[in-house]
């Protein structure tokens, strides 16, 4: 904020050098007026101008940004939201030292106080909606129908008992594999109990470490498949109504035993076309991380952004290139 400030000084100081009227006698040096003086030289608007220009790019970036999102996108609730949940998050990690937090607000986000830093969460939440609704807009009627076909089924509802792999946090990686076999085992144990006759319902009472389901039987309702992680949902796919899984379905929660209660009919496409959309969005955003500060060069493009120096041109394709080059090492990294 402070660089920002000094960009705001700049033009004062340059405006009032450049109006006429009343006042002291402009002096020039080198052909350019005199922006400040000292007892030993005399500094020029233009060379104070040459010297931030290159080094301070993301602030002119930032102002750039302001003006062509401030408007469209209006400060709201759940902007509100987002910037507490940041600043809480931090606070959560630094905010007990008065002095820690304040070190960190200069070392990791170059703003002196938190109004200041809510003002760059302002800026990066206007930021990230402009580039979603680009990229959203930007999916093409193809790709929707080739996820529909792929990726679209009815809903279907399930019920499920979770064992869990119950260990400690510091436990060695002995313990860990030992708690994983216990698990499986008894997952498999309760299958053998279904296929003896007991009724699922009751072995998820008893056995489920699931308790916001276990009461009821096990019960998921009904639920889109893709909503559920990837092992949870091929399972219920492959099932038929009323069959239960033979072996243990491992996910990161644990082992489940899942038993296919239900099957709605496939939507048609106009029914989940913006859900799909949203989805598209998202999984090209997470795939490629790059693609946020390619989609945010392309909205300044289309906003026809003049470069009147070309070494303030140079400095900005530059920096983009350095965010770009950064964000598709971390999308190779993953």
């Amino acid at each position: 904020m402070k660089k920002r400030k000094y960009l705001i000084y700049l033009i004062i100081i340059m405006t009032l050098l450049i109006t006429t009227g009343c006042g002291k006698k402009v002096e020039v040096k080198n052909g350019s007026k005199v922006a400040i003086s000292t007892k030993n030289d005399k500094f020029t608007a233009t060379e104070y101008y040459e010297k931030i220009k290159e080094d301070n790019i993301s602030i002119l970036i930032d102002m750039i940004d302001h003006s062509l999102f401030d408007k469209k996108y209006k400060s709201d609730t759940e902007e509100k939201k987002y910037i507490d949940d940041q600043i809480n998050q931090i606070k959560s990690y630094y905010g007990q030292n008065e002095d820690t937090y304040k070190s960190i607000l200069q070392q990791y986000f170059g703003v002196e106080t938190e109004n200041e830093l809510r003002d760059k969460l302002s800026l990066e939440y206007k930021r990230n909606k402009a580039v979603e609704d680009y990229v959203k807009k930007d999916i093409k009627d193809n790709e929707i129908k080739k996820y529909y076909d792929e990726n679209i089924e009815g809903q279907v509802s399930a019920s499920h008992i979770l064992i869990t792999v119950d260990t400690k946090e510091d436990a060695s990686d002995e313990d860990k594999e030992k708690a994983d076999k216990e698990a499986k085992k008894t997952a498999e144990n309760i299958i053998k109990e279904l296929n003896e006759g007991k009724k699922f319902a009751s072995l998820a009472k008893k056995y489920s470490k699931d308790t916001a389901t276990a009461s009821n039987g096990g019960s998921l309702g009904y639920f889109d498949l893709d909503s559920m992680t990837e092992e949870f949902a091929k399972a219920v796919k492959n099932l038929k109504k009323d069959e239960y899984t033979k072996e243990p379905i491992k996910t990161e929660y644990g082992y489940h035993i899942i038993l296919k209660t239900g099957e709605k009919d496939k939507p048609k496409l106009s029914k989940v076309k913006e859900d799909i959309k949203e989805k598209i969005k998202t999984k090209k955003l997470e795939e490629k991380k790059e693609l946020h500060y390619e989609t945010l060069k392309k909205i300044r493009e289309k906003n026809k952004i003049k470069w009147n120096d070309d070494s303030l041109k140079n400095a900005y394709n530059d920096y983009m290139d350095k965010l770009i080059n950064n964000a598709k090492k971390s999308t190779n990294n993953q």
